[in-house]
Parts: structure tokens; sequence; C-alpha cells
């Protein structure tokens, strides 16, 4: 059968074949109706190039199953499909007829949902996380549910699907191969074991996606062997969340924010760290002492240098002790730098700023595994916090301090950051210049002369179990970030801070030209003022966008998506003022300050850390 075929035939049962007639009946937990598969191939999607698998048609004989997937088949994005876990998609034929119901269509056809295998029987809400089913000559395992994403959508033409696929409870599962064999459809499923814990798939995926992760559930879900690390990493995080931080378990946010929007604080000190930086000390103006804020965190400042032009945002991260009462920036002056050159050339004790609460997810673990803070110019800041934090604390972890700079004049927090270093136990420093002035002494002012690489940090030797924590030019990270991979850091264990946009997900679209932000085409709107505050930009909201994502992409903001209606949270942005409606309303509240892009629209002025 090809996708060309009526939707009448997938309703048809197949016949038994292999000798079934001859051999006694096995108790069967339902059959293969219909074997698919495809290989990625690129799609025209709202103007762009979708490379992707979703696409699979029916074939007719046997097929082999192997380890990575069904011959013939393919993945478009590796990161979300595909792999040992997710080898063999599965969803079930009761569930086409109810879709077909909902959404009064009768245009399906086998593979309609991207799956390799369509079945009858095994019903989501009766399949279990580590059951165990013997197909033809193959045996398989049932892993996780099926995590959607905007391709479904695609292969629907129903952009809604992938949310109505969780709040509906029929997601449909992945098997991993435990023995590769041959299948076809007209085989029987017949059930070998059942898994630990007997969760269903639908309870399973109801415990990520929607509300109510109680912690029963996350530590049943956890004891099932067979239910797949990145599924297992996400009901970890979610059993560690705080109050108010959304679903730790989809997206990394930041906690919620001691004050909604800005207020004015007071500068109580201006103080000269280096050549080029500055360390400016905020208060409240009451004398009231300021709420705690994390190691690692950041303020976003408001600024006006000139009367008549629009306000300016940058981030600057917190280089003070949390806790403290005040907050203490500190602002590299950049060359052209707007904001920097005003805060450096005009802003005085007794002026008063506006600040947001701060925010941010570059936080400091509270973990006893060994540290490595890596830094270079005035990428120290959060990481002086978090030296600061940890002396508070009279830690004894095992820490490493790596730092590049270009010479003494260049390096901010010396005889501070030495200070803390000295106060902790188990800690030790590494301090490279690049261009040592003729007064620079080695072991004194620095340890090593030339720029902190991958290869050094290698001769270092420094512990793989390490928390890292790394913040510095982009160059400078991306270099390091190879360097640890090459040693064998695990990526989960290594975080970093970007001082500008951060890098877009979109899975599956073809790369394009890179370009700035800039205004979108066509005639501004009249709707509220949209702020994105890393990428230097504000625009007029037009109700010609479906929601502040399609904006943000209508300009060439970098941003992260996946589902696009609300179940994923990959599109989870910082809230830093103003507020939205929801349309349609996601499966699952976000953080508080944090904001769904995807399918939210602005109610007033918005400032998104974007």
């Amino acid at each position: 059968m090809t996708t060309e075929a009526p939707a009448t035939v997938i309703a048809a049962q197949p016949q038994p074949h292999r000798g079934a007639a001859t051999q006694p009946p096995d108790p069967t937990a339902g059959t293969l109706l219909s074997v698919n598969v495809g290989m990625p191939k690129d799609v025209p999607w709202q103007g762009r190039t979708v490379f992707t698998g979703v696409f699979k048609e029916s074939v007719t004989g046997s097929r082999r199953v192997r380890r990575l997937n069904v011959d013939g088949d393919g993945q478009g994005d590796l990161a979300g499909h595909g792999g040992e876990q997710r080898a063999v998609f599965v969803y079930q034929i009761d569930s086409y007829r109810y879709w077909e119901r909902e959404l009064g269509r009768h245009d399906f056809v086998y593979g309609q949902f991207g799956e390799n295998f369509t079945v009858q029987g095994l019903a989501d809400d009766e399949v279990c996380i580590g059951d165990r089913y013997k197909i033809g000559s193959a045996t398989f395992e049932v892993t996780q549910p099926r995590v959607t994403c905007y391709r479904v959508g695609i292969r629907m033409n129903d952009p809604q699907i992938p949310a109505l696929l969780v709040s509906r409870h029929r997601p449909g599962f992945y098997f991993r191969v435990i023995e590769e064999g041959d299948v076809e459809a007209g085989d029987d499923i017949i059930k070998l074991s059942s898994g630990a814990e007997q969760m269903s798939v639908a309870d399973v995926d109801g415990l990520l996606y929607l509300p109510g992760h109680t912690r029963q559930g996350l530590l049943r879900a956890l004891r099932i062997p067979a239910l797949s690390p990145g599924w297992q990493g996400s009901f970890h995080a979610l059993l560690n969340e705080e109050p108010g931080s959304g679903n730790a378990g989809l997206a990394v946010t930041s906690p919620p924010p001691a004050w909604p929007g800005f207020r004015q604080l007071a500068v109580t000190a201006i103080t000269r760290e280096s050549d080029s930086a500055i360390s400016i000390r905020l208060e409240d103006p009451t004398g009231t002492p300021l709420p705690a804020a994390r190691p690692g965190q950041y303020l976003t400042v408001r600024v006006q240098p000139d009367q008549g032009q629009r306000a300016l945002l940058r981030n600057y991260s917190l280089s003070g002790p949390p806790g403290a009462g005040y907050y203490r920036i500190t602002v590299k002056r950049e060359r052209e730098g707007a904001v920097s050159g005003y805060l450096h050339s005009h802003l005085a004790v007794g002026d008063q700023l506006d600040i947001a609460a701060p925010r941010g997810t570059f936080i400091l673990d509270q973990t006893p595994a060994p540290l490595l803070l890596i830094s270079a110019g005035i990428g120290a800041t959060p990481v002086l916090a978090m030296l600061a934090a940890l002396e508070q604390e009279h830690s004894d972890r095992e820490i490493w301090c790596l730092y590049s700079a270009r010479n003494g004049r260049e390096h901010p927090f010396a005889a501070e950051a030495r200070s803390l270093v000295a106060s902790l136990p188990k800690a030790r420093a590494h301090v490279y210049y690049s261009s040592p002035d003729p007064t620079d002494v080695v072991g004194r002012d620095f340890d090593s002369a030339g720029r902190l690489t991958a290869s050094l940090l290698a001769a270092l030797n420094p512990p793989s179990a390490a928390e890292v924590y790394m913040c510095g030019p982009t160059a400078f990270m991306d270099d390091m970030s190879a360097g640890l991979a090459a040693l064998g850091f695990d990526a989960s264990r290594v975080h970093t801070e970007v001082f500008g946009p951060a890098a877009g997900v979109t899975p599956g679209i073809a790369a394009t030209p890179a370009r700035a932000p800039h205004p979108p085409a066509g005639p501004p709107g009249e709707g509220p003022a949209i702020a994105f505050a890393r990428s230097d930009l504000t625009i007029p909201w037009s109700s010609d966008y479906a929601s502040l994502l399609e904006l943000a992409e209508s300009c060439d903001v970098p941003v992260r998506w996946s589902c696009r209606t609300g179940v994923c949270h990959t599109c989870e942005t910082t809230l830093i003022g103003g507020d939205v409606d929801y349309s349609p309303d996601p499966v699952e509240p976000p953080a508080v300050g944090s904001v769904l892009i995807c399918c939210s629209r602005p109610r007033d002025d918005i400032v998104l850390d974007l």
C-alpha cells in the first residue's frame, strides 16, 4: 500500500500468514497492521525548508529491523528522534479512528502520524514502559512516549496536533530493539514480559508534560530501568525543582524574580576594576536590603543616554557576594557601546538606574561535585560571585579556577579573586596572561604566559566528574567546550553564559546565512512595544503575527522552539517586563517570570531576554 491509498484500506484487517492457519494460536497483544518507512527529505514549510523523516509509506513484504531503525527508514533530526532508545515508533489504529472522529477527517493512510509500526491493540493507556514484545523474529522493549514536535503537524497539515496528542493522552511510543529480526504486516504481537512498576505510556507522558508532577509518580517512574535516559533526566530535574520554577523537566528556567518589571535603585559606589571595567554598587533608595541573588545571575539595566531616543537594555552579571543586601555589577567599556559608554562617562554616585530583578540560569549548583570555573576577560564577573558564595558557605569542594586575560591592567578583581581562592581549603587557581606587561610578575600576578587553550586545559588534567561553569568571549568558550568534550566531560555538566543573544534552536530547518537582528519587513505595527533585550531591538507589535515567536523570527532574533503549540517548553523565555495572553493555552504554564513565546501575544509593552 502507498500513502495514496484510501482511508478505508487502513481499517481492513490483514490476513494471517507464515503458516498461522496450521499453528496453535498464540495469545496475542495485538497485530502489526503496517510497516512504514521513509528517508528524510526537504519539505517546504512557511517559506522555509524542513529536513524531516516524518513522511512514511507503508511497504509490503518482510523488513529487517535493526538496532537503530527499520531497513529503508531514517530520521532527519537525530537530536530529537532516532537512536537506540527511539529506534521504532509505534501508533495504534484505535487512535487513528479517534482522530478521524475528533477532527472530522477521512483521509488518513498508514504512516499518517509518522509511525514505523501501525498496530491493532497496544493502547497508550495499557502498554507500559519496559514491556517486551515479540513481532516476527524481532524482540522489542518499550522505552518512552513519543516526544511530539511541529513536524507531525506538518505531516497532518494541522499545527495543533502536537498539543492534542499530549492533552488527549494519545502520544504513541518508542521501541528499542532487543533482538534484531524480520517483521511483516500481519505478524502477531506477542507480549513476553511486563515492565517494572507497570506505568503506562499515557501515565508517563502526562507525568512529564501535564500539571501535577507528584513526587510519588516521579520516584515510581525512576524505578523503571527501561525508561530512556533522557526521560530519567527530566524526572530527576522535576524532583529537584523549586516552587514557581515551571516544568524543570522540560526547560532550565530562572528562579522566580523578586519583583516584576523594573524598579529604581540608587548608585552608592563606582569602583575602577581594570583599565576598561568599573563596578557599580546598587542599593534600595530607602535603605531596605535587596533580595538575595543566586551566584551567577545577572541584572537587566535600562538607560536612556539621550533624551528623545528609546531606552536601551543591557544585561550585566552580578559580581558581588550573594545575600549582601546590595547588588554589584561590573561593566566593561565597549568600543562604540552606547550603554557602557554612558555608564563609564556619565553615571555618578547618587544617580538612580532602572533595574530588573536578578535572573538567569547560569547558577552555581549545590552538589558536592568538584568545580571547574573557567573564564576570560570580563567573563570573570559571574565566577567571582560564585567564589564569594563558596567562601560564605565555607565550601570544602574541590575547586579549579582558570582565568585568562591580556595582562594585569585588564585583569579585574585580581586581588579579590586571589583572596577568595585562598580562603577555600580545596581551591586552586591558574591565571594566564596572553601579553603580560613588564611589570607583571610570574608567580605573583599570573602563572603562565599565553592564552588558555584546550591543549593547556588537557595538560592540567582536571577531574572529569566536575561541574563546569564557563564565561568569556565566544571563540574562547568554543575552544574550551571542544577541549572539555575531548577530555570526556559530559555535556550536561558544562554550563555556559553568553553576553549576547544565545544560539537558536530550530530543529530541521535548513541553515540560512546569519543576519543581525533587524526590524521586520513592511509597515510598522501599532501595538505594544516588544523589546528584545539581548538583540538591542524594540519593535511595535502587529496583529499580523500569530505569536511573539513569529515576530522574533521575522526580525532574525535567535529563538529556540520545537512544538510551536505550548507543549515542549523549548521556547520558554525570560519575561523581564510586561504581560501576555496565550492562544492556545499551554499544556502547562511556564515558570513564574517566563513566557512561552510560541503561543503568546503581548497584552502590553514586553521586554524579553532574547
